[in-house]
């Protein structure tokens, strides 16, 4: 019978920064060594925030990415893979797919791709050539969504090629805060400041909310990006810079969770959002656009709400009833949580890893 103490694999990351695909190579990592197997990573980039910490796990990360020459990427590669000789090549990032595949090929190991959204967004990002050729190349694809899952089935990728690695959050680091009552309501908005996450569609919903709403409310945005000074101006523009934080990179995004009464997400794309399974752990509600994953989890009424995107209206409605409810919060709060600790608790990943590599080197 397979046994992960007796796996040896190396994973192949395009980046170590603070996003939800690292921090989901984080919890593999440990949950391989605390079943006894041997890892190390193999990153593009160095000297970001995952990297001490995996460090601090005693896990191997070597740099490859000193070329900006695919060749000279893919020759390093395959140096260190010889060194270490894995039985598995796993491609934590999309665009490290081809990577992770041309090596395996090469040595004659096993590979596993990856797809971090809906499979539809990483093949356009990616070009139709390399995108395409980045979904059917590797003979197992490790998707953390169903979407993700039904658009590669759809588009022609064997099933049979196609394995379900959720994401997981640790529940017992991202758990509810104590109990207070405070004057002031607090939504909260956590992800790097890009277009695909539209912080600027949630400071207008917010700007709405506050002109409503009979009680104090306060937004807070935890993370860094490209947009901070468009998402500055606009604040400055609605006259919202008393009731809207910018709190940049919080390297304990559990202490926003816990500082918070809601959680509000606005994004045009997602495949299974870190935040929102992090927020419902830590016994928030949460409020939604309708993307990606989100509907396998988030029940309306009952685990969270979801709004269709375009739907501004609705979305200003629902924030308004959870901010003027305190008790439906707290219900909606706990249903919340109770139901990422049965699905998405990081105790349940060292199984969905069995059954992943029993699979890949069957």
């Amino acid at each position: 019978m397979f046994d992960l103490a007796e796996l040896n694999i190396c994973f192949i990351a395009g980046t170590l920064g603070q996003g939800g695909a690292e921090r989901q190579l984080f919890h593999i990592l440990q949950a391989l060594q605390r079943c006894g197997s041997k890892s190390r990573v193999l990153c593009l980039t160095r000297g970001e925030y995952w990297e001490d910490k995996l460090l601090d796990l005693g896990i191997d990360v070597c740099w490859v990415g000193q070329s900006s020459s695919r060749l000279k990427r893919q020759t390093k590669i395959i140096h260190e893979l010889r060194r270490s000789r894995p039985q598995i090549v796993q491609s934590q990032h999309f665009y490290t797919n081809l990577y992770a595949v041309a090596a395996a090929r090469i040595l004659g190991l096993r590979e596993v791709g990856a797809i971090r959204g809906d499979a539809n967004v990483e093949v356009s990002n990616s070009g139709r050539f390399f995108g395409a050729l980045g979904l059917r190349a590797p003979r197992t694809i490790a998707a953390n969504s169903e979407a993700a899952i039904s658009n590669l089935a759809s588009s022609g990728i064997p099933v049979s090629h196609l394995f379900l690695l959720r994401n997981v959050v640790d529940t017992d680091i991202f758990r509810p805060g104590l109990s207070m009552k405070r004057q002031t309501v607090t939504i909260c908005a956590v992800g790097r400041l890009v277009k695909q996450k539209r912080f600027d569609r949630l400071i207008d919903v917010f700007a709405k909310v506050k002109s409503q709403s009979a009680l104090s409310v306060d937004l807070i945005i935890a993370g860094n990006g490209p947009l901070l000074p468009d998402l500055k101006k606009q604040i400055s523009r609605l006259g919202l810079e008393d009731s809207v934080q910018l709190r940049g990179i919080v390297p304990d995004p559990e202490t926003i969770y816990q500082e918070a009464d809601i959680l509000a997400l606005t994004s045009d794309w997602e495949g299974t959002p870190n935040v929102v399974l992090e927020a419902m752990s830590c016994g928030l509600p949460v409020v939604a656009t309708h993307v990606g994953e989100l509907p396998n989890f988030i029940k309306t009424g009952m685990t969270g709400f979801l709004v269709d995107s375009f739907d501004e209206e609705k979305m200003v409605a629902v924030l308004l009833d959870l901010i003027n409810n305190p008790d439906l919060r707290t219900a909606i709060g706990q249903q919340a949580r109770e139901s990422i600790v049965d699905r998405y608790s990081v105790h349940q990943l060292p199984g969905q890893l069995h059954k992943l590599y029993e699979a890949v080197l069957r």
